[in-house]
């Protein structure tokens, strides 16, 4: 993380050198020298639960996690999941910790520290994307669903690493790195990728860095860095979340959602953060009972009865997880489910028109970004010329092709993206998602979410092994990540998809299976993977 803010990198660093002047990045979930975290893989539920009895306070447990980010994130591990820290946070906990004493319980947020993505606007934090090119840029305000946070009670402890502009600016890009907070590390083997973009947020959550994190995603962002970092990763329908406040790629594709430790806390921060805004247009369409307390549907025999299909694509043919999405399966059926083969119609055929779509949205969405947040940029022409007049610092691991091409698409009048993004939708989505569930009268789909993670060669681009989550990415479906086990010591997720507007559904799947399975292992940092 070599160009942290300057309050957050004073702070980290005193923090650093008072409580890490041991720490060593040793294997294991504690640094040497330190006693064990108190708060180590605990859920909202339990937290609340200790705060209510008067057992804990927030300004104690957000001083317990920024504890922890210096122990692993600067020192120790060095994961680089943090990019800065929230300057407030300590009086944003104490507020909370006012209002409870006062009986002012705002609900199962309260509290609770959070992260966010460094692509979404809290202040007083700047909204970098990671690139040199926003390094100064603070908002005016909060994005939508930081204003939901907040008010459902909700502490922001501080924003997240992420592969820089969420991945969009080459196809040959290391995931996980941003100019302006290097590398982040996976912490189940310190040598190995935590995918990306939403990388820090999935790494900080693993490492128990915060209770929950906020992720977005366009096309895997959220569920291949959950999957890689053991954790869960919630990507909504399109519509359920407002991207206001959040730096685009593609208002097709584009939505946050949750990445958390069990299901269970997705639910909650989903319910927090859901919600029709008129300043996103998506949100219009969102069905009236879209919203509520999805926390209310999680029951452990859900999959009793449950029609589930598996996808056997080539992902879920692979030596290191066959057997274990095989045992997956065998769990499901054992709790009452009728599990089915079945294929997705027209795999991938959407893949040469989702690019278009992501080319030509981008360069409209960027640059009407830039202009209503009066960024320090004011269009995409001006950040590839930055760039290359930074080319030392921002182009040296890898280019910025993808801006070149979005800077040379039309408008979003062209008819060439107008066929594209009908085609695009419509394979995904009615002719493939749609279609497979209603052949075999499935309540959801399930697969490999990725495979494992790889090594990380900076400058080489990624050894990505594939994902199955593309359907649900362009269709604008919801899809949900839950561990599913290990292969050679590095995590494995189970993705689970549905139709639009099904997250109630996939939550109360996932979670019966995550109860049945308990198939996450915190993180060890070891420094390099198991032979597998």
């Amino acid at each position: 993380m070599r160009a942290l803010h300057t309050c957050s990198r004073l702070l980290l660093s005193l923090l650093a050198t008072a409580l890490c002047s041991a720490c060593n990045g040793s294997a294991s979930d504690t640094p040497a020298g330190e006693p064990p975290f108190p708060y180590q893989e605990a859920g909202i539920a339990e937290l609340q639960a200790r705060m209510t009895a008067g057992e804990l306070d927030s300004v104690t447990l957000t001083d317990a996690y920024l504890r922890r980010i210096a122990q692993l994130d600067r020192a120790g591990p060095a994961l680089r999941s943090v990019i800065e820290l929230n300057p407030a946070v300590r009086r944003e906990a104490a507020q909370r910790d006012a209002e409870r004493r006062a009986g002012r319980i705002r609900g199962p947020l309260h509290g609770m520290p959070v992260l966010l993505k460094d692509n979404i606007a809290a202040t007083p934090m700047h909204n970098t994307a990671g690139s040199l090119a926003l390094k100064a840029f603070r908002p005016r305000r909060d994005a939508f669903l930081v204003q939901r946070l907040r008010d459902a009670g909700a502490v922001i402890l501080g924003k997240t690493n992420l592969s820089e502009w969420a991945n969009f600016r080459s196809s040959g890009s290391t995931s996980g790195w941003s100019a302006v907070g290097g590398q982040t590390r996976n912490p189940y083997a310190l040598d190995h990728n935590p995918c990306g973009s939403s990388s820090g947020s999935a790494v900080a959550i693993s490492a128990n860095l915060a209770v929950a994190a906020i992720g977005t995603e366009t096309d895997g962002s959220i569920v291949c860095p959950a999957a890689v970092n053991g954790i869960v990763g919630l990507k909504p329908t399109v519509g359920l979340v407002s991207r206001d406040g959040i730096i685009p790629i593609s208002f097709s594709q584009d939505t946050a959602g949750p990445m958390t430790r069990s299901v269970a806390d997705a639910a909650l921060l989903l319910g927090a953060i859901a919600g029709r805004d008129e300043s996103d247009p998506a949100t219009a369409g969102m069905p009236g009972r879209a919203v509520y307390d999805y926390g209310t549907r999680l029951r452990p025999d859900a999959l009793r009865g449950a029609r589930i299909g598996v996808l056997r694509n080539a992902l879920a043919e692979r030596a290191e997880i066959k057997p274990v999405l095989d045992q997956a399966v065998a769990a499901m059926r054992a709790a009452g489910a009728t599990v089915v083969e079945t294929t997705l119609p027209g795999e991938g055929a959407w893949e040469k028109d989702e690019q278009t779509v992501l080319l030509y949205e981008f360069k409209s969405g960027l640059n009407r970004y830039f202009q209503q947040w009066r960024t320090p940029v004011d269009s995409l022409a001006t950040l590839i010329a930055f760039n290359q007049a930074n080319a030392s610092q921002e182009l040296h691991l890898f280019g910025q092709e993808l801006l070149l091409e979005a800077e040379q698409s039309g408008t979003l009048k062209d008819p060439a993206y107008i066929a594209a993004r009908g085609n695009a939708r419509r394979l995904a989505g009615p002719e493939g998602i749609d279609a497979a569930l209603r052949a075999d009268r499935l309540d959801a789909l399930v697969a490999p979410t990725t495979g494992a993670a790889w090594r990380t060669t900076p400058g080489q681009g990624d050894a990505y092994p594939g994902g199955s989550y593309g359907a649900a990415a362009v269709a604008g479906y919801p899809s949900l990540s839950v561990p599913m086990g290990h292969a050679g010591g590095l995590p494995l997720g189970l993705l689970f998809m549905g139709t639009a507007w099904s997250e109630p559904r996939l939550l109360e799947l996932g979670h019966a299976y995550e109860q049945l399975t308990r198939a996450r292992k915190p993180p060890t940092f070891a420094d390099t993977a198991q032979t597998r």
